[in-house]
């Protein structure tokens, strides 16, 4: 409940205003297969004309299109924001990307899905059609979230003994049923393949906890219950599921790490990267009745620097210490050893960590009234300006958002957004039109392709399919991140 609570907080933020912010690479078709130019590059934080002044819940997409992932009925790429006109009628409260489908959820608990769907990960119970250019209904009902890996979807329901399921590839058992559904197509020869799963599941293990929060890497899912206990599962590479080595997980295991005094807090955040897995924690401590005197106002419950845990399963008298340490595990850099398991991330220690998501190798997080940002980037994703630096190894204040309210942020394949309060910053916000100059000339709808991206382009709209590279399960290899010593300070 105080879950839910939680994450209902951030959706009335939302509403009552946000401002989307950009920083990446505006070159849709090059993304994945060529450095991009600094021209192509949005490396500070910038509004989207397109979306200034919007207050309805409506679903727009935007962005490369191979497999109908936008859900426009077409193969046009799209260089701005545009409505999903098929969902128009629906009020839409969250939305997840994979690879190559997206799924969004709607304000009565439905869910539907669109895009590459070969593996069945648009949950449509069928996969006679390789790719669904308009949404269609997912076989799920009472669904409150929806997260998405490579190719693979996660739904958070509401149903009792059912409250996630799962659909898609099951090849490193992300999917969670105790299985990755191999087998081998000839007889003569070894050639492996995975069953697809078309019709959502639910995890069989998980059926007597209630799942609140879950998070998706390109091959692994991070889900946490009600009670604070976190599981992973799926492709173990580099330490990602924090068993302390590198086996697939074909079925939910708990992290013993977040056991005990060390449960997450109902207000937790958790993310997942390509390699790495990430969320908040803190011990919980019980206190004598005669040592403190706690103070309740309303919902709001504050003790010392801590919070009053409402949630039943916790006694009355029960606190977590501080806002939460941001704990991460996995491939943290490009260099150095991986982590096994969760370690605390010390350069974050003190700060209310509001939010967070992970991109392929880079990370933003909302705190306090700073939006901070690192790991290794190419194409201004970490929001550093055009003469900021590239990447970054430790956490670093975004410099240009200092003192805004982050209410959420998002990280994509050499891209990042943000949303920040234009209730409380309107001025601040104010003051970002002026770079609005560069992304109109990216975006207008005759802008001038790259080489070879006009003919691409005029293709895609005469119907015909053109060839994508798969993207590297692995963290591609990069340079070491060239960030300053130390921690981001408080303001």
């Amino acid at each position: 409940m105080a879950a839910a609570e939680g994450e209902n907080k951030v959706v009335e933020e939302a509403v009552k205003g946000g401002e989307l912010l950009f920083c990446g690479t505006t070159s849709w078709e090059a993304m994945g297969r060529r450095r991009t130019t600094p021209e192509e590059n949005l490396a500070s934080p910038t509004r989207l004309r397109p979306l200034m002044g919007g207050g309805y819940s409506i679903c727009c997409l935007w962005l490369r299109v191979q497999k109908g992932q936008l859900g426009h009925g077409d193969y046009i790429q799209r260089d701005r924001p545009t409505i999903v006109s098929q969902l128009s009628k629906h009020n839409i409260v969250r939305a997840g990307a994979g690879r190559s489908h997206s799924v969004v959820v709607t304000e009565d608990g439905l869910s539907f899905a669109f895009g590459w769907n070969k593996h069945g990960q648009l949950g449509s119970g069928s996969t006679k059609n390789e790719s669904e250019i308009l949404p269609v209904r997912c076989q799920v009902t009472e669904v409150k979230s929806a997260v998405c890996g490579g190719e693979f979807t996660v739904w958070l329901t509401s149903v009792e003994g059912s409250s996630i399921m799962t659909a898609g590839l099951p090849q490193y058992g992300q999917l969670g049923h105790g299985s990755n559904n191999e087998y081998n197509t000839k007889d003569s020869s070894v050639r492996l393949a995975y069953e697809a799963q078309p019709r959502p599941r639910a995890i069989a293990s998980l059926s007597g906890e209630t799942i609140v929060k879950a998070a998706c890497g390109t091959n692994h899912t991070v889900a946490v219950t009600k009670d604070g206990h976190v599981y992973t599962w799926g492709f173990g590479g580099y330490g990602r599921l924090g068993h302390r080595e590198q086996k697939d997980e074909w079925a939910p295991r708990i992290v013993d790490v977040f056991t005990r005094h060390n449960i997450l807090p109902p207000n937790a955040i958790v993310s997942a990267g390509s390699a790495n897995s990430a969320c908040t924690a803190g011990r919980i401590y019980h206190l004598l009745a005669a040592a403190f005197t706690i103070v309740f106002w309303s919902s709001l419950k504050f003790v010392c620097c801590g919070f009053v845990v409402s949630r039943k399963k916790f006694e009355k008298n029960t606190i977590f210490a501080g806002g939460g340490q941001l704990y991460m595990w996995g491939k943290i850099k490009n260099s150095g050893d991986d982590w096994m398991y969760p370690k605390p991330l010390m350069d974050l220690s003190g700060w209310n960590l509001r939010c967070m998501d992970s991109g392929n190798m880079h990370h933003f997080v909302g705190a306090d009234s700073s939006c901070i940002s690192w790991g290794h980037a190419q194409s201004g994703e970490l929001g550093y300006g055009p003469n900021g630096q590239k990447s970054s190894a430790i956490p670093k204040k975004v410099d240009i958002l200092e003192g805004m309210h982050v209410i959420s942020v998002a990280c994509g394949f050499a891209l990042s957004l943000v949303v920040v309060d234009r209730t409380k910053d309107a001025a601040r916000i104010e003051e970002l039109k002026c770079m609005m100059v560069k992304l109109q000339k990216n975006m207008d709808v005759g802008r001038a392709q790259p080489e070879g991206g006009a003919d691409l382009l005029r293709r895609r709209e005469a119907g015909v399919a053109g060839g994508a590279r798969a993207a590297s399960e692995t963290a591609s290899a990069g340079g070491r991140g060239s960030g300053r010593r130390g921690r981001p300070k408080k303001s």
